[in-house]
C-alpha cells in the first residue's frame, strides 16, 4: 500500500473517532442506545488494553461489491465504495498495528447466500481468505447451515468430501479448511453435545477473556430441517448465561458473546452511533447475565455501536459491523486483571475502503477464483421477454413468478412428477437483475438469483392440505404478518388473503386456472427441498407425500430461459386488506 493511502486511511479513522467523542459529549445523559465514545486513553499502568476486531455477515463477498454505500459518521452522511476481501485484510492489518494484545472474531454468516465468485466454489475461497486475514474465532450463523451439517464440518475441517450437488475442491486440492475455530454453543445434538465448541478462552498478557459463540435460536426455521437434522437450537440468553458462569469459574476476567442475532436501526449503517435501536436482540440483552459486558452481533446486516444498560443499570456494549465486509468493528477493552473490573469499553466501525490498500495474499485468492468465475458468469443462457420491473404494491415480483414458472415447467411432464403448480418462497429469490437490450441473461445473473443449489421435489397434497399450507404463511397473532416468507405460485394459480380474518381463515380465495381449489381433490406441487423439508415453518409440506425428484433449481431456471421465457406482468398473490398508505 502507498504511504499516501496509509495516511488517508488513518486520518479518516482518527476523524471518525473524534466525531464519536464529540457526539458522546453532546448526547450527555442518554440512557439507552447512546453513542459510544472513541477509544479512551489508558486508565492505569496496571490495567491491560485488549483490542477485539470483529466482522459479521460477510456472505462470501470476496470481490468488491458494486456501487457505493452511504453510512453515518458523527451524524453526517458519508458515501464510499466499501468491501472486498483484500481490502478487508489490509484494514485488519493496519488496525492491529501498535496493539500487542489483539484478536479477530466474527458473528456468523461468513459463508452462504454468496456471490458467484465464492458460491460456485462452495465458499472455499472465502474460508481461505479469512484464514489469511487472521480470523481466530467465529460463531456460526443460520447461513452456515445452508448446505447441511456435513458441508459445514468440511468448512471447518477441510477436505474434498462431497455433500452437495456442486463439486468441491475445483481449484485447490485438498481444501485447507478453516484455520479459525467455529463456535456453536446453542447447536446441540440429541445427547446435548454441541456441534462445535461453545466457548473459548484466550490469554492476553495477564488477562483471560472468555468467548461464547452461537446462532439465533430460530435457525431451525430459517434453514432446511434436513440440513440441521439431528440438532436443535437452544435459547440464546439461557445458554449464554450458563456458559458465562462456567467461563468465570475457569478464570475468565471478562466474557464476550458472539451472537448471530441483531437489532434494527435507522439509518442502516452508523460508524459510531445507535439510532432508534429495536428488534429481536433487545429481549435477549435484557436477560443476559451481568458478566457479559460485550455482545458482538449480526444477522440484521445493520451497523451500529450501542450502549444498552443491563437490568441493574450497568452499561453493556452492543456492536454490529453491517454486512459484506463493509466495516471492521474496532473494540477496545481495558480491564484490571487483579479485580476483574472493566475500566473502559468502547468501539467504532471502521469503513473498509480503497484507502486501506489490499492484502497481497488475499488478493491472490480473489484474483484466481474470480477469473474462473468470471468466465462461467458471462455465458449467455437465453433470453427473457417482458419487463422485470416490480409492479407498484405487488407482493410477488416478475422474477419470482419466472422462477415458479421454471420449476413447474421442469416437473410438469408425467415422467418428471406431473406437477400442476409450482411454488417458490419469497426468501428463495435472492437478488434482481436487468437483462441486456436484446433480453439476454447470463449464468452469473441467474446464479445470483438462486445461489443455494436446492433440488426440486414434487409433492402430493389435497386441496384442503394445500390451503392449510398457505395459511401457515401467517402468524397466529392479530397482525397476521408473514412468519418468514410467503409463497409465490406458478402461472395458472392465484390466491388472495386477508390478514384481519381469523387464524386459519386468512386465505379467502385460491384458484387453479379459474377454478376454486377442491378440498377433496389431490394436487401435485413442485417446491424446493428447503420448503419440502418444512423450511420457513411450512410443516405441512414436510408431511406431504413425495412423488418425484425434479433436479437442481438453477438447472430448471437455466433450461426455462434457454427456451425463451416470457415473464408475467400479472400478480398472483393479492392482499385483500392492505395497510393504509403512510403519509
Amino acid at each position: 500500500m502507498q504511504s499516501e493511502q496509509i495516511m488517508v486511511f488513518f486520518a479518516r479513522t482518527a476523524i471518525a473517532r473524534l466525531r464519536g467523542a464529540a457526539a458522546m459529549a453532546a448526547a450527555g445523559a442518554l440512557a439507552a442506545c447512546a453513542t459510544i465514545p472513541s477509544h479512551a486513553p489508558p486508565a492505569a499502568a496496571a490495567s491491560e488494553e485488549i483490542q477485539i476486531l470483529a466482522v459479521n455477515d460477510f456472505h462470501g463477498n470476496i470481490e468488491v461489491p458494486e456501487g457505493t454505500t452511504t453510512y453515518y459518521a458523527g451524524g453526517q452522511p458519508v458515501k464510499a465504495k466499501l468491501g472486498g476481501a483484500a481490502r478487508l485484510g489490509a484494514t485488519l492489518a493496519h488496525l492491529r498495528q501498535g496493539h500487542s494484545e489483539t484478536i479477530t472474531v466474527a458473528a456468523g454468516d461468513l459463508v452462504g447466500a454468496s456471490p458467484l465468485a465464492s458460491a460456485y466454489f462452495l465458499d472455499e475461497p472465502t474460508i481461505m481468505a479469512l484464514n489469511r486475514m487472521g480470523l481466530a474465532l467465529a460463531s456460526v450463523g443460520n447461513h452456515e447451515f445452508d448446505k447441511g451439517i456435513g458441508e459445514l464440518k468440511r468448512m471447518q475441517q477441510g477436505g474434498c468430501a462431497v455433500f452437495t450437488q456442486r463439486v468441491p475442491c475445483r481449484l485447490d486440492k485438498p481444501f485447507e479448511g478453516a484455520k479459525f475455530t467455529y463456535l456453536a454453543a446453542n447447536v446441540l445434538d440429541g445427547s446435548g453435545k454441541p456441534l462445535f465448541p461453545g466457548t473459548a478462552i484466550r490469554q492476553f498478557g495477564p488477562v483471560r477473556i472468555g468467548f461464547i459463540g452461537m446462532t439465533l435460536k430460530d435457525t431451525g426455521l430459517l434453514t432446511s430441517p434436513a440440513a440441521t437434522k439431528g440438532y436443535h437450537f437452544t435459547d440464546e440468553a439461557e445458554t449464554a448465561n450458563a456458559l458465562a458462569a462456567q467461563l468465570k469459574a475457569q478464570g475468565a476476567d471478562a466474557v464476550v458473546l458472539l451472537l448471530h442475532q441483531g437489532g434494527q436501526v435507522d439509518p442502516f449503517f452508523s460508524q459510531d452511533a445507535c439510532p432508534k435501536l429495536e428488534g429481536d436482540i433487545l429481549p435477549i440483552l435484557s436477560r443476559l447475565a451481568p458478566d457479559i459486558r460485550l455482545v458482538i452481533s449480526g444477522h440484521t446486516h445493520k451497523a451500529y455501536i450501542c450502549e444498552v444498560p443491563d437490568a441493574n443499570g450497568a452499561p453493556r456494549l452492543l456492536t454490529s459491523g453491517g454486512r459484506y465486509g463493509y466495516f471492521v468493528t474496532d473494540i477496545r477493552l481495558r480491564i484490571d486483571p487483579a479485580t476483574d473490573k472493566i475500566l473502559s469499553l468502547s468501539a467504532v466501525n471502521d469503513p473498509v475502503s480503497e484507502a486501506a490498500g489490499e492484502e497481497a495474499d488475499v488478493r491472490q485468492i480473489v484474483d484466481r477464483y474470480g477469473a474462473v468465475s468470471a468466465t462461467v458468469a458471462k455465458r449467455v443462457v437465453g433470453r427473457i421477454t417482458g419487463s422485470l420491473a416490480a409492479g407498484e404494491n405487488a407482493l410477488d415480483t416478475p422474477l419470482a413468478r419466472l422462477v415458479a414458472d421454471a420449476q413447474l415447467a421442469a416437473t410438469r411432464d408425467p415422467a418428471r412428477g406431473g406437477a400442476q403448480i409450482g411454488f417458490i418462497n419469497s426468501g428463495g429469490v435472492r437478488a434482481g437483475f436487468t437483462t441486456q437490450p436484446d433480453g439476454s441473461v447470463t449464468y452469473g445473473q441467474i446464479f445470483t438469483l438462486q445461489p443455494f443449489g436446492n433440488t426440486l421435489e414434487v409433492l402430493e397434497l389435497t386441496g384442503a392440505e394445500l390451503k392449510q399450507t398457505l395459511e401457515q404463511q401467517f402468524s397466529d397473532d392479530p397482525s397476521g404478518r408473514f412468519r418468514q416468507s410467503f409463497l409465490i405460485p406458478s402461472q395458472g394459480f392465484t390466491y388472495a388473503f386477508d390478514r384481519s380474518a381469523p387464524v386459519g381463515q386468512r386465505i379467502v380465495a385460491a384458484t387453479l386456472y379459474g377454478q376454486p381449489l377442491d378440498p377433496a381433490r389431490t394436487y401435485r406441487i413442485t417446491v424446493n427441498n428447503f420448503l419440502a423439508n418444512g423450511g420457513d415453518g411450512f410443516s405441512n409440506l414436510a408431511r406431504a407425500k413425495f412423488v418425484a425428484d425434479g433436479g437442481v433449481d438453477l438447472d430448471a431456471l437455466e433450461a426455462f430461459i434457454a427456451r425463451g421465457a416470457t415473464v408475467s406482468p400479472t400478480p398472483r398473490v393479492v392482499d385483500r386488506n392492505p395497510p393504509a398508505p403512510q403519509g
